[in-house]
């Protein structure tokens, strides 16, 4: 049963995270960004955020607490935004262990972490998913195009509440197709001083 919350934030800071909050001296800062409230909708930048990323990590938990994290990756954008609170995703067949299927079919709650080293941004987003099956009408839709993968399945994700992260500790780095483009281009840009120069002493010489 989904608890009611005063806040948005409250998914995150319970009465125990609260209280540890005041013992060490931070719970007024957080008082005041929870009355100012976390977003509990998809907004532009989200929506930016999420097209622009090929990987995230997506944690559940079994009935008695037991937590799990399994990392999903795809072209970019291939987790989608169905409305201002539902995002999707198609679930590629793996390992068969089944393990997030299995705690979402006893815990609903769920949680998905956005990493961006590159540019050294993270989002946290909290909810409820769901898996659905035998819906290939769903299923095809939100297959990202010419991708090798084999859909199995989709899991809808309700959003709850979600915010962001400073960037302190996050290590930046680049994606491998990103920093080949990037060589490439200062390559080819070399390349071309290097003609400029090769037919400036040309003329030099005729002359």
């Amino acid at each position: 049963m989904t608890a009611v919350h005063t806040y948005a934030s409250d998914v995150a800071f319970s009465p125990a995270v609260k209280s540890i909050q005041t013992r060490k001296g931070s719970r007024e800062g957080y008082a005041h960004a929870e009355q100012r409230g976390w977003r509990t909708e998809v907004d532009e930048n989200l929506a930016a955020f999420l097209a622009d990323a090929n990987s995230f990590y997506f944690a559940t938990a079994s009935a008695d607490g037991q937590p799990y994290i399994q990392h999903r990756g795809g072209p970019k954008g291939f987790l989608k935004v169905l409305d201002k609170q539902t995002l999707a995703f198609t679930d590629y067949s793996g390992n068969r262990q089944y393990i997030t299927q299995g705690n979402l079919s006893e815990n609903p709650k769920a949680y998905i972490f956005v990493m961006d080293y590159a540019h050294r941004r993270r989002v946290k987003i909290w909810g409820e998913a769901r898996v659905v099956e035998d819906d290939e009408t769903l299923t095809t839709s939100l297959m990202p195009k010419g991708y090798r993968a084999r859909p199995e399945q989709v899991i809808l994700f309700k959003i709850a509440a979600w915010d962001t992260n400073c960037p302190q500790h996050i290590p930046q780095k680049f994606d491998a197709p990103d920093v080949a483009a990037a060589l490439a281009a200062r390559d080819q840009r070399i390349a071309e001083l290097e003609a400029e120069v090769a037919a400036l002493k040309e003329e030099k010489a005729a002359g």
